[in-house]
């Protein structure tokens, strides 16, 4: 492991694999974790001033959509809920608010710029959510599509963040549209989605949160709306560095088959790769505050025999600088090392194995919450079955509870379930929203 003395947040790179392979084989794999300390949530140091440079900067996107109304709690809630949010921004951070319907209005503070937080912008910000009524269609790149302009008013600022909120479907403009623009907000900002109710789709959010490496979650009670957003722009002010690569480089020969973010969500990066010289490519990863990750790394490499050992990546953390050489702020090696001793080639890394069944996991509740949609029970019942029996090998506890929502569990070691009659829908959707959320390996 190395860590570089930085005057922003320290990074930490750790390898958790098994570095021995049988005779002729290629596949490498690898647990990276990476740790982030001193990043403003827990007693790093506060958010520069935008005034100052480098900063950060909070665009929330609020539905204004007709569907907002009913019931008219919904739109009162969000209100609140925004309120709440603006309440939270720390002084100096840069802000703005968006009403989003089947076009996006600057309701604050207008003219296509950004506020500066402080007693005062505050103040009329939250005056200004009193205009925020329900009347429109849903057309969410063009909210999206404002945000980039705002963020892009203040070129100066390094950390940009986007808080949405929808309660329906994106209806009112063209499944390419939305692509197009979440292409051009990539890299630029990232969302925090989520959804209120059950009227909306959660593959839609999850989408967008995956394009601009955010989070998707549901609030099926509007009441509910004030703490989250509250939570999110506590998670926002606590980050301290944006646009973090993790760069893969590998030998001649060898070939990265995928990169995985795996905790705290699983989210694939692998064809989000931008090449970075000979045979190294990077992988966005987004802002951070205090905070650890990982990511799962896979590597195929040319076959040797016994007794022949190979560098077969090194990984680093590396942030950009304005001279355009960036800073590495960490570094690890994945080796490879053939060997005869089947005991050593056989034996399954702990976080290899956890992670690959976390993975395993999501895509059972999907598969099986989508099969049921379909009318297809037995195929359903299999698939959130093996769920079970995942989340209880895995110690994923949130996720079994959830899952015991929607089934009723028989034997949780060998995933026997049945389906609960009257599941309602948002448990359904709870589930599928947060198939995605993993947990580490069980101590």
């Amino acid at each position: 492991m190395a860590v570089l003395s930085r005057s922003h947040p320290s990074f930490s790179v750790d390898i958790f694999q098994n570095e021995y392979l049988a005779e002729g084989a290629r596949e490498v794999n690898a647990i990276v974790t990476v740790t982030a300390t001193g990043g403003g949530t827990s007693g790093g140091q506060p958010l520069a001033p935008v005034d100052g440079g480098a900063g950060a900067a909070v665009v929330i996107m609020v539905d204004c959509s007709g569907s907002m109304d009913y019931p008219s709690a919904k739109m009162r809630n969000a209100r609140e809920a925004t309120g709440v949010a603006i309440d939270t921004i720390r002084d100096g951070v840069a802000f703005a608010v968006v009403a989003g319907t089947h076009e996006a209005k600057d309701l604050y503070p207008g003219g296509g710029k950004l506020a500066v937080a402080g007693p005062a912008t505050r103040a009329q910000a939250k005056e200004a959510l009193r205009k925020l009524s329900a009347n429109g269609g849903t057309a969410i790149g063009t909210w999206l599509s404002k945000a980039k302009q705002l963020f892009d008013s203040r070129a100066d600022i390094a950390i940009r963040h986007g808080i949405l909120l929808t309660d329906g479907r994106n209806e009112h403009e063209r499944a390419e549209d939305l692509e197009r623009v979440l292409g051009q907000a990539a890299g630029v900002f990232t969302v925090d989605c989520r959804g209120v109710g059950t009227d909306w789709e959660v593959t839609e959010l999850r989408k967008i949160a995956s394009a601009l490496l955010g989070t998707v979650d549901i609030v099926a009670e509007p009441s509910g709306l004030a703490e989250d957003f509250q939570q999110m722009m506590v998670q926002a002010m606590g980050k301290q560095v944006a646009d973090v690569a993790l760069r893969v480089w590998t030998p001649a020969n060898a070939v990265i088959k995928f990169v995985k973010q795996v905790t705290p969500n699983l989210e694939d990066l692998t064809d989000r790769r931008a090449d970075a010289g000979p045979r190294a490519g990077d992988y966005p990863t987004g802002s951070w505050g205090d905070e650890s990750r990982d990511y799962h790394v896979c590597i195929e490499v040319p076959a040797a025999e016994v007794g022949n050992e190979m560098l077969a990546a090194r990984i680093s953390l590396l942030l950009p600088q304005p001279d355009g050489t960036p800073e590495v702020l960490s570094q690890g090696l994945v080796r490879a090392v053939w060997t005869d001793d089947l005991a050593s080639s056989t034996r399954i890394s702990p976080q290899v194995a956890h992670f690959t069944g976390q993975a395993e996991l999501a895509s059972s509740i999907q598969e099986g919450l989508e099969a049921h949609r379909a009318g297809d029970v037995d195929l359903a019942t299999a698939k959130l079955g093996a769920a079970v029996r995942i989340a209880h090998r895995t110690g994923n506890e949130s996720t079994f509870k959830l899952l015991q929502k929607v089934v009723d569990v028989v034997d949780p070691k060998e995933g026997t379930v049945r389906f609960r009659k009257n599941v309602s829908e948002a448990d359904s959707m709870t589930l599928d929203t947060r198939s995605t959320k993993t947990v580490r390996v069980k101590k």
